[in-house]
């Protein structure tokens, strides 16, 4: 989640725009920023697991058996001007990958769902979640900077143990794709939709330092 700020930070910085897939190496809850957990994890089935602080908002996510991404939009890109629709773009990208692996995912619309002041992020509703067999299995987050955006999201896989509630695209259909394969795809369609050109890049050794010091003493410092 630091290093998404950082990037973040580049946006305004760089004029660039990124876009990341990443796991998890052990369950872990993230809460949106302006969400207090203290109370709300004391006593639950996420009390043990570690949590942290994302920059954006939205409902907390426990990130086991799922796929995380983030995309850092600079103040010149067309869709920063149009937030709402950055959702949009990016989930239907993913709608499309999933339709072409027979996959019948599709956006909540006006669909009725849960509470939207649930403190989990997979018990809300908004139009732009992705559902799929009456499962929300796709949400997003956004924070705005400056005129840039940062937006987190998260595709659910499987199952977790910790909150048996939410099935991920693995258990509600019968496809087989390698998780990373399907990752590559996802993340090529959602760039497709965000740039004409899409390059592979590692982080440059400012972001690295910059997401260190964010993790230690920043905004994504951990509880």
């Amino acid at each position: 989640m630091a290093v998404d700020e950082a990037l973040l930070e580049s946006a305004l910085s760089r004029d660039v725009c990124t876009l990341r897939f990443y796991g998890w190496s052990e369950p872990t809850v993230s809460c949106g920023y302006f969400q207090k957990p203290a109370d709300a994890l004391a006593g639950s089935e996420f009390e043990a697991l570690p949590v942290v602080r994302r920059l954006s908002g939205g409902g907390a996510i426990l990130h086991h058996h799922e796929l995380t991404y983030s995309v850092a939009v600079p103040k010149s890109h067309d869709l920063a001007r149009q937030p709402y629709q950055l959702y949009g773009e990016v989930h239907r990208a993913m709608i499309d990958v999933l339709a072409k692996r027979g996959v019948d995912a599709s956006l909540r619309g006006d669909t009725p769902g849960e509470t939207a002041d649930h403190f989990l992020c997979f018990a809300r509703s908004d139009p732009n979640d992705v559902l799929l067999g009456g499962h929300k299995i796709l949400g997003s987050a956004q924070r705005r900077r400056r005129g840039a955006i940062l937006q987190h999201g998260s595709l659910v896989l499987r199952v977790s143990p910790y909150a048996p509630q939410f099935p991920g695209l693995f258990d509600l259909t019968s496809t087989t794709i390698p998780e990373q394969t399907l990752c590559e795809e996802l993340a090529n369609a959602v760039g497709r939709r965000l740039a004409a050109t899409c390059v592979t890049a590692t982080l440059s050794s400012n972001e690295v330092g910059r997401a260190g010091k964010i993790a230690v003493s920043g905004s994504s410092k951990g509880f």
